[in-house]
């Protein structure tokens, strides 16, 4: 027969340990889960936190128009082209330029030359590529690529590495290793037209869309 007293002291104990567990918190998820929001005072739930945006760059990107936005116009004979913004005009220091430019950069400026020789003038397009390919010491070979713009076909060359010493008196008189060359020839009626753009590396990387949005905003004079 059990004891009825020993019967009677266990079930004291066992009430005792069960009522010690505090209950789960209401609406609270399972194990492992974030709790769920708490509702408001008026019964709504809570709208979403947005994702931060803290550490995001934020810019758009720069488009052809920025790069243009205010630049002085290159009237040429036969047309017009718009420089880069940050470029800065300058008077030509030759006769033979049309026009001329410091391209800034923190690597060392770089300079734009334009010219123009009258229509049919300056010789061929293949002619002067291969001209500005030779005054350089090439680390790599030379990008080259052509593209229309209305009646305008520009053909255009990049080429990096050590531009060699002048030979005309126009030029830099000792090697400029880890240059750069930018040089394009735009035909047209009227054309056509030269343009040259050489300096450090690194600048002329930074600058190179700019010099082809440049060459892009040909305009035929009416």
């Amino acid at each position: 027969m059990r004891n009825p007293v020993l019967l009677a002291l266990v079930s004291a104990v066992l009430l005792i340990a069960c009522s010690s567990e505090d209950p789960p918190a209401a609406g609270a998820a399972e194990t492992g889960s974030p709790q769920a929001e708490a509702p408001n005072t008026d019964g709504s739930t809570p709208a979403a936190t947005p994702a931060s945006n803290e550490g995001s760059e934020g810019f758009a990107p720069i488009t052809s128009r920025d790069r243009l936005s205010g630049g002085k116009a290159i009237q040429a004979p036969g047309a017009t082209f718009t420089l880069p913004t940050s470029w800065q005009s300058e008077q030509p220091s030759s006769s033979m330029r049309l026009a001329q430019a410091k391209i800034p950069g923190d690597a060392g400026e770089g300079q734009l030359t334009v010219f123009h020789f009258g229509p049919g003038g300056g010789g061929g397009v293949e002619a002067n590529l291969q001209r500005w390919i030779g005054q350089v010491e090439l680390e790599s070979e030379p990008q080259r690529e052509s593209f229309t713009v209305g009646t305008f076909t520009v053909t255009w060359v990049d080429a990096m590495g050590t531009i060699k010493p002048s030979t005309m008196g126009v030029g830099p008189d000792t090697p400029q290793p880890g240059s750069r060359l930018l040089g394009a020839v735009v035909e047209g009626q009227g054309g056509p037209w030269f343009f040259k753009a050489t300096g450090p590396a690194d600048t002329l990387a930074a600058e190179r869309d700019a010099f082809l949005d440049m060459l892009k905003s040909a305009q035929p004079n009416a």
